[in-house]
């Protein structure tokens, strides 16, 4: 699934119809200059062109949206589905987004917009953020939206879209200001790959930067069929490093359980007791022998202000210690998560690995041949001179 989210018009319908190669056929997505996309429109593949309800999306058990049903039947009409017979779609699905509106309340949405937003993060294997060079001010929906995003970074590409408007000059300007804008949203030491470029099949303008824009262009084309290809690689990679958090989150509640017991006695106020640990938790060693005791990374730890906010909802008293989750038959809780950290899910990633690069080994001619050069896109010449713009290598011919 690749998530279309940004700014109204900023081109991210026009985007997915020139992937599809949909501009100026029936089956386009509609465009124009004002907030044109007030739904969520999941594109995908099917036996023949034709629109899906959202209210039949998620009665439908086979497919994968019935959770979107607790959003409220107000979300489900704002919820379609667009089914075509195309290639690219085998493989991946495009959901386009309703255009953030910085002055619009989430209430006049008719929905909870962050949290759908969530729901489609969650389940997204690429983020592509589309700004364009007019619409680059940061307000609390796109704010949120990074918060919602925090942990996913990698996944996230963001887009300058319209490049071709503006001169040189005014480009180097804007993708300044770009990332002024971003810079306090996003806290990673390596910031998200930036593509700017114009994603329509138009001509880019005269005594623009057009070589600069046919790069970013097959990179970013390159980029996504990377990610589609490493689909279930990423897919396990990202299951075992959340079962890492689950395992830390799980020591750390085992951990003040056991302070609690120790320091709850027959005529202690739990709740003074809980206050007093979870306000200090260094004063008790918490998180020192967590790191002292087990194979965690103080960098993986959660700051200790969280379980403040978490015992504060969560009594103490409601969990049972991780030694009381184990029986005869069915073994611990918390073996068969570290099992599956360290054994099973790199044995399921190297087992995909092999799956992968097995013809290459088998056959050695054939690895030759996948290492050649791959041909120029479909619509692209060759040599000396050439200034023909390529066309979208997943485009029918």
């Amino acid at each position: 699934m690749v998530l279309f989210l940004g700014p109204w018009s900023v081109g991210k319908s026009s985007m997915i119809n020139y992937l599809l190669g949909l501009h100026s056929s029936t089956q386009e997505l509609y465009t124009g200059a004002e907030p044109t996309t007030s739904e969520y429109t999941v594109v995908m593949h099917g036996d023949k062109f034709r629109s899906v309800e959202g209210i039949v999306m998620a009665a439908d058990s086979s497919r994968s949206f019935s959770p979107l049903e607790k959003f409220g039947q107000g979300f489900l009409e704002k919820l379609v589905g667009i089914e075509m017979p195309h290639p690219l779609l085998e493989r991946v699905s495009f959901v386009d987004t309703p255009g953030i509106i910085e002055n619009r309340k989430q209430q006049e949405r008719g929905y909870p917009y962050n949290e759908v937003c969530q729901w489609f993060i969650d389940r997204a294997d690429l983020i592509f953020l589309v700004f364009d060079p007019t619409k680059l001010d940061v307000g609390g929906e796109l704010e949120m939206l990074f918060k919602q995003m925090k942990g996913r970074e990698s996944q996230i590409r963001i887009i300058l879209n319209k490049a071709d408007n503006l001169a040189r000059q005014d480009l180097m300007r804007v993708y300044g200001a770009l990332f002024w804008s971003m810079a306090p949203l996003i806290n990673v030491t390596e910031p998200p790959r930036v593509y700017v470029s114009s994603f329509w099949p138009q001509d880019y303008a005269p005594d623009t930067s057009k070589e600069l824009f046919m790069k970013e262009e097959i990179s970013l084309l390159e980029d996504l069929n990377e990610v589609i290809e490493n689909q279930l690689e990423n897919k396990i990679a990202f299951i075992r490093q959340h079962a890492i958090r689950v395992r830390i989150h799980a020591l750390l509640v085992d951990r003040y359980l056991h302070t609690y017991a120790e320091k709850l006695g027959w005529f202690s106020d739990p709740y003074e007791v809980t206050r007093d640990i979870v306000s200090d938790p260094d004063k008790y060693y918490i998180f020192k022998s967590i790191l002292a005791k087990t194979n965690v990374s103080k960098f993986d730890l959660p700051a200790k202000e969280a379980y403040q906010d978490f015992f504060g909802v969560n009594s103490m008293s409601g969990f049972k210690q991780l030694s009381q989750h184990c029986s005869w038959s069915g073994g611990c809780l918390l073996e068969k998560i570290e099992k599956a950290i360290t054994e099973e899910l790199p044995a399921l990633l190297s087992s995909v690995g092999r799956m992968s690069a097995g013809p290459a080994k088998a056959a050695p001619a054939a690895a030759a041949a996948a290492a050649a050069p791959p041909p120029p896109l479909p619509g692209t010449c060759e040599g000396a001179g050439c200034t023909e713009q390529p066309k979208n290598r997943w485009r029918k011919q």
